[in-house]
């Protein structure tokens, strides 16, 4: 499972900053007025192999009259409460501050790792005054220039350190020893934005009224499974603060949202994105889509309320599918269902498509008959060649991993491109039924 790291802090101290070098992407708006930062930031990363969320979070105030302030109060709140570890980040230029010590404070009192980074460490002047911070009693500060880079890695492995020991079959170990978990009952997730109709789909399958709680104090926090076992389906199904009745969806709730739908892709077998037909992929989709790919998870498309949708045409249907599958490159042979679930059209079809999914994403092709399907296709179409260097796929197995990977035994495989890989993937799609599952693809030394 993945797990969540939560940057947290006072106003300005360069939260957003250390958010876009450690996602690869700038991603979050940066700037030296206090509380640029209102909207929540979140991306995955991965260090030493291992694979974790990072959440964004705005400046930490106390007794602000601003709306917006107290707004992101109450979401630091919420990132504390649900994040698996927490990076305290403070500003070595101004020292320890009054909001420092109330925050300190606060992250003493819960039993969270908690990573105290004092940014903006870039000479030994400030390396000496970084000091002063081990009196917030959270242990050994780590200085950082999230400006630079300096002290990043430090901060990288401190955090991978305390993350839980994986199995093999999270860690996508291809060393023949990893040995598959099958779980005997598919779970499935219902993630998008909000007021797709995920509640509604929810009350549907399960055939009653389901009333999510949201998120104020005393809410439950942990994910709320409900069994499913009606027409020969039998799965659980996760269900997430997004699964709620329609309401006025506040900054909290959304934020919230977002933390519940990460929880909820880590835990599923596939998910089942919904989008509002009126509305097209927007870019939150995205984000939900892109971190169901990178947690390896499979995924089912259900476009919601079609029956809102005017002047549908025979190929209506056909076209809108093709645009999203366009956004959706290069991995687009996501099944996408259309449904109306106040009309309670084609909702049980989203369904079944899931557990065909779950089936897709366990299934195994033995060594032997992937050789003999794909070794041909290699040799009339082989790897073109690269500074004179000829390269020669030997063979090819399936990994022993809970989601489907191939390894490619090769001569030279620094020199094997991405596009030839996708050439391999699109040939095994071709042939087996993988629709709906990402695949990865290695190429090792032979």
């Amino acid at each position: 499972m993945g797990n969540i790291v939560a940057i947290v802090g006072r106003p300005n101290v360069g939260k957003s900053t250390l958010f876009n070098r450690l996602v690869g992407m700038r991603q979050a708006i940066v700037d030296a007025t206090e509380g640029t930062t209102r909207d929540r930031h979140y991306g995955t990363t991965d260090w030493n192999g291992r694979e974790f969320t990072v959440i964004d979070t705005g400046g930490f105030t106390v007794n602000s009259e601003d709306i917006f302030e107290q707004a992101i109060c109450r979401q630091v709140q919420l990132a504390i409460d649900e994040a698996d570890e927490l990076i305290f980040m403070v500003d070595v230029e101004t020292g320890i501050t009054d909001l420092d010590l109330t925050m300190a404070d606060m992250l003493r009192k819960q039993s969270k790792p908690v990573h105290l980074a004092v940014n903006k460490v870039d000479n030994s002047v400030r390396q000496a005054d970084s000091y002063e911070f081990y009196s917030l009693g959270l242990g050994d500060p780590i200085t950082i220039s999230s400006m630079t880079g300096s002290g990043t890695g430090e901060l990288m492995d401190a955090i991978v350190a305390a993350l839980p020991a994986e199995t093999a079959g999270e860690a996508g170990i291809d060393d023949g020893t990893a040995v598959p978990e099958v779980p005997a009952i598919p779970k499935l997730a219902i993630v998008g934005r909000p007021n797709v109709g995920k509640s509604s789909l929810a009350n549907a399958l399960l055939g009653e009224e389901r009333n999510i709680v949201t998120p104020i104090a005393g809410t439950t926090r942990d994910a709320i499974r409900s069994h499913y076992n009606k027409f020969g389906m039998e799965f659980d199904l996760v269900d997430t603060a997004g699964l709620r009745k329609k309401q006025k969806v506040t900054d909290d709730l959304e934020f919230y949202s977002v933390m519940r739908t990460i929880r909820a892709i880590e835990e599923c077998d596939t998910a089942i994105l919904m989008l509002d037909a009126s509305q097209g992929v927007d870019a939150q989709d995205m984000n939900i889509f892109h971190l169901i790919v990178k947690n390896r998870k499979g995924c089912v498309i259900a476009v919601n309320k079609w029956d809102t949708i005017p002047d549908k045409q025979s190929n209506t249907m056909k076209e809108y599918a093709a645009q999203i599958r366009g956004k959706l490159a290069p991995f687009n042979d996501v099944p996408i269902v259309f449904t109306s679930v106040t009309e309670k059209q084609r909702i049980f079809d989203a369904l079944k498509m899931a557990l065909h999914v779950c089936g897709n994403r366990r299934r195994r092709i033995p060594t032997s008959e992937l050789n003999d399907f794909i070794l041909p296709i290699i040799e009339q179409t082989p790897p073109p060649t690269i500074k004179g260097k000829y390269i020669r796929i030997k063979y090819a197995m399936m990994l022993p991993t809970p989601t489907p990977q191939f390894a490619f035994f090769v001569n030279l495989p620094q020199y094997v491109k991405d596009s030839y890989r996708r050439f391999l993937e699109n040939r095994i799609r071709g042939e087996w039924d993988f629709g709906g599952v990402p695949m990865q693809i290695y190429f090792r030394q032979k």
